[in-house]
Order: C-alpha cells, then sequence, then structure tokens
C-alpha cells in the first residue's frame, strides 16, 4: 500500500519518456550536458528525488539546481546550454 507522502516511482522526462532512478545519470558525473540537468530537473520535479537529494547526489548547491530550473521554465531544454549564453540569459 502506497502512502501520501511515498516518493514516485518512476515520472515522464523531458522528452517524454519514463525516468526511474536507474535512468538518472551517474552521481559522479562530471560533464553535464542539457538533458542530464534537464531530467535532474524533472525527476525532483517529479517527486523521483528532492531537491537535497539531488543537491547532494550530484555535488552542486541549491542555488546552482534553481539555476536550472529557472532556465528549464523560461527556455525549455536549450536554455541549460552552457555555450551561446548569450542567446538564453538575457
Amino acid at each position: 500500500m502506497l502512502t501520501q507522502n511515498a516518493k514516485s516511482a518512476a515520472v515522464v522526462g523531458p522528452d517524454g519518456k519514463t525516468l526511474t532512478l536507474a535512468d538518472l545519470p551517474s552521481p559522479d558525473i562530471k560533464r553535464w550536458v542539457t538533458r542530464r540537468k534537464a531530467e535532474v530537473v524533472a525527476a525532483v520535479r517529479g517527486e523521483l528525488l528532492t531537491r537535497d537529494e539531488a543537491c547532494e547526489r550530484y555535488g552542486i548547491s541549491s542555488e546552482e539546481y534553481e539555476g536550472w530550473e529557472a532556465l528549464y521554465d523560461r527556455f525549455g531544454v536549450k536554455g541549460l546550454r552552457t555555450t551561446r549564453l548569450q542567446n538564453y540569459r538575457a
């Protein structure tokens, strides 16, 4: 029996496919591409893990995660690019 505060087993990822904890980027990831950032944002929003768990798991600050979330909201996956930032962050 599931309780109301039980975490989700799977969520819809940024590409529309099902995303589970096993599908998330490895905790020791060194290269953050847009897809991986978007997957972490989707996992937190879908309650697959909490923001604090995501920050701890990936060694990122809460501010960095919040930045990803804000860029994703404003520009979608393309906003998470690290190149040509002037096109997306104004």
